[in-house]
């Protein structure tokens, strides 16, 4: 199942990855479209029109788990795969996948997002994307040994585990994965992470769509930990902490400009700005000089985004507060 919206650019690419796989049983692909700006919906038609394996159903919303819900209930098989408009499946995805539902019993297998870019833009994303100093040590970003997780990447699932659950919450515009794997596996389901599955990825193209990418992220992971408490993690709090620090910490160099005992602030600051310098030099090792160029820029965008779109969910938490 495939949630598109203004995928021109990708989709046939995504959509030949699913049919050209070399999984013994059979297939099929059912694509929901959101009111696309392009001509993603000409495409996907014609693609359906083309090939009986590949079905459309409209998604008016555009929201993915809206789109994910429509597509579920036009499948037909005991196995689903959630599929993305960004990726490309490797062409033994899915029977890697079944296979090791099977052998693990787990509800849910997924693998690696394994970021590609096309630009030295992209490049540079996709290296921070993949990279402990960009993202923290989620396994499906930056890789690991095979076993249980709290989520993975996209996933294959056992249709049954997700009717049990009621489908995705159409709440959560984002992180509607994470959300989903969560209720998975408070359900008494296993989650299974295995490197075997890497899909290749294609990175957002510009400073401005990566930041709204990431504040999404920030934004909808923070609604998770608002509508479910203990899944608050540390790992999830360090950007939004970060942020706060560093603009305090602006703020108080500014008053020390005037106020001599207060530059100690800068040292925040200053010391976030040198270690995003040191992260670059570390992980610019095979970019081209145009790509590494870019990525003093990306990181800060990536972690402050995030950070931003985390603290926009403040105000609900507030709510929530006895008074």
């Amino acid at each position: 199942m495939l949630t598109v919206l203004n995928e021109e650019r990708h989709l046939r690419d995504a959509v030949a990855s699913v049919l050209d796989q070399d999984y013994p049983g059979d297939i099929e692909l059912v694509i929901a479209l959101g009111p696309s700006r392009d001509a993603t919906d000409a495409v996907a038609h014609e693609l359906a029109a083309t090939d009986p394996r590949v079905k459309c159903v409209d998604n008016p919303s555009g929201r993915t788990p809206e789109g994910l819900n429509k597509a579920l209930a036009l499948t037909k098989f005991p196995v689903v795969a959630r599929v993305d408009g960004h990726a490309e499946l490797p062409d033994d995805y899915l029977r890697v996948a079944v296979e090791a539902l099977e052998r693990t019993g787990a509800v849910n297998v997924g693998g690696l997002m394994g970021a590609e870019g096309r630009t030295p833009f992209e490049r540079a994303v996709a290296r921070a994307m993949t990279s402990r100093f960009g993202v923290g040590n989620a396994p499906f970003h930056v890789g690991g040994e095979e076993g249980p997780a709290d989520t993975v990447y996209l996933g294959v699932f056992r249709r049954s585990a997700l009717d049990a659950v009621g489908g995705y919450d159409e709440v959560f515009t984002r992180a509607q994965d994470w959300e989903m794997n969560y209720r998975l596996r408070r359900a008494g389901g296993l989650i299974w992470f295995t490197p075997a599955l890497k899909v290749s990825y294609r990175p957002r193209g510009s400073v401005e769509q990566l930041a709204r990418q990431y504040f999404n992220y920030g934004k909808w992971r923070g609604e998770v930990m608002r509508q479910h408490p203990d899944t608050v993690n540390l790992r999830y709090l360090a950007p939004p902490t970060a942020l706060v620090a560093f603009a305090v910490g602006l703020l108080l160099g500014v008053v020390g400009i005037a106020v001599h005992p207060l530059l100690w602030g800068l040292l925040i600051p200053a010391g976030y700005l040198a270690g995003v310098l040191a992260g670059s030099v570390a992980t610019a090792r095979g970019l081209s000089l145009r790509a590494a160029l870019w990525l003093p820029l990306i990181y800060p965008t990536m972690h402050g985004s995030w950070g931003a779109g985390f603290l926009s969910t403040v105000r609900r938490y507030i709510g929530l507060l006895p008074r």
